[in-house]
């Protein structure tokens, strides 16, 4: 099995960020970083007078009014001002202690499912209710930070930078601890945002291939049927025999055009993955692919349609790929599954070099197992061989699925 290797937004990588962003050590002589820090503690006291007014004014405008029609939508629009407020901070301490902090995701506007259901979201918003902590407990801590600093401008000015060090230092722990977004929701949130393009691409892209297979070839297959035997029809009494070749002919294009229609529902959906399952399907495949290909197929119980059908296709192409760039001798595709995951990898003794942006739809497959859970891992060095492990979330086949299948 392939090793797997943390994302650029795993938790290591957010160290090495949070490492970054923290300001070279305190000097006697005052530089930039002292001057900033100042600057951010001496602001503490305005603003936070204006973030607690605010919180205050809302909380306690919207508690008395929770007994009519406009006391939740007040504190729904309030909490949005809140996340405002915690904007403003963010960009405040990003831009006078260093400190990078990621924007929470929005409140989406639409598709909540009406006025009610986005009232609830708004009033139990995590984002806009941190951030009210944030502006309430800010008001003691800037009153204390801005009388210390200004004093300590004109009493303890030589040890001022090492002060001004320790008071940013809680202003950045705050920020980071109240204002940053909540890890794995909003890790999870962009995922799904990222997901749900990939998916409507990847949609759109399949209709126009379809499209274009159908205006291209049966289409205009059976545009010249129409017109061979429209002429065949002419000539039937003044020339029999060239309307019967010509009615032969017109029979070889119905041929071709059933065919071309077989493959082309083969590509949205093969009949036999329909009727028997991974196994024969990823068999079929097998055995139109230009390399020996050995499929073995461990599932004791077949998954949900749509998990079937990513599997199916994720190997179709993959074999694909090995028949026009591997140059491989023989190849493998195993299909298992684990726990709640199933498992798919195929193998070749190729030359290798693949590669996610070597334009040989590796990427695209990438996007498309990413946009349902899933996990695609290459590795192909020079030389080879190549082997591609993919992860699918496993959901068992309902009966819905079940007899929507047997009815086809």
């Amino acid at each position: 099995m392939t090793e797997r290797f943390p994302s650029p937004g795993s938790k290591a990588a957010a160290t090495t960020a949070g490492q970054d962003d923290r300001p070279p050590p305190p000097r006697f002589a005052y530089d930039r970083h002292s001057w900033k820090e100042i600057a951010h503690l001496l602001a503490n006291l305005p603003l936070s007078l204006l973030g607690f007014t605010y919180v205050m004014t809302v909380l306690f405008t919207s508690s008395l009014l929770t007994v009519t029609v406009i006391g939740f939508p007040l504190l729904a629009a309030g909490l949005m001002g809140a996340r405002q407020l915690g904007r403003l901070e963010r960009a405040r301490a990003r831009a006078l202690l260093g400190v990078r902090v990621d924007e929470p995701s929005r409140l989406p506007l639409r598709g909540s499912g009406g006025f009610l259901p986005w009232l609830w979201m708004s009033v139990k918003d995590p984002v806009g209710w941190r951030a009210v902590l944030y502006e309430f407990i800010r008001l003691p801590w800037g009153v204390l930070t801005f009388t210390i600093t200004l004093a300590s401008l004109f009493v303890l000015w030589p040890v001022l930078p090492f002060i001004a060090r320790g008071l940013a230092g809680v202003d950045r722990a705050m920020v980071r601890g109240l204002l940053s977004p909540s890890d794995e929701l909003e890790r999870r949130i962009t995922e799904l945002e990222s997901d749900r393009g990939v998916v409507v691409d990847v949609a759109a892209a399949d209709l126009r291939r379809i499209e274009r297979d159908l205006h291209d070839g049966a289409q205009a297959r059976l545009v010249a049927l129409a017109m061979g035997l429209g002429l065949a029809k002419e000539k039937v009494l003044e020339d029999p025999d060239a309307a019967a070749a010509m009615v032969e002919e017109a029979h070889g294009e119905v041929k071709l055009a059933l065919q071309e229609l077989r493959d082309l529902a083969r590509g949205i959906h093969p009949a036999v993955l329909t009727d028997r399952g991974l196994d024969a399907a990823l068999s079929s495949v097998a055995s139109r692919c230009t390399v020996p290909v050995k499929v073995t197929a461990d599932l004791s119980a077949r998954p949900a349609a749509a998990i079937e059908g990513i599997a199916y296709f994720t190997v179709s192409e993959l074999l694909q790929n090995v028949s026009k760039h591997s140059r491989a001798k023989s190849a493998s595709v195993d299909v298992w599954r684990t726990a709640d995951r199933l498992l798919i990898q195929v193998w070749d003794d190729g030359r290798g070099g693949a590669s996610l942006d070597g334009g040989t739809g590796m990427k695209g497959l990438a996007d498309r197992l990413g946009a349902v859970d899933g996990l695609f891992v290459l590795e192909s060095p020079e030389g080879g061989p190549t082997t591609v492990t993919a992860e699918l979330p496993w959901r068992d086949r309902t009966d819905a699925s079940a007899a929507g299948t047997s009815s086809r």
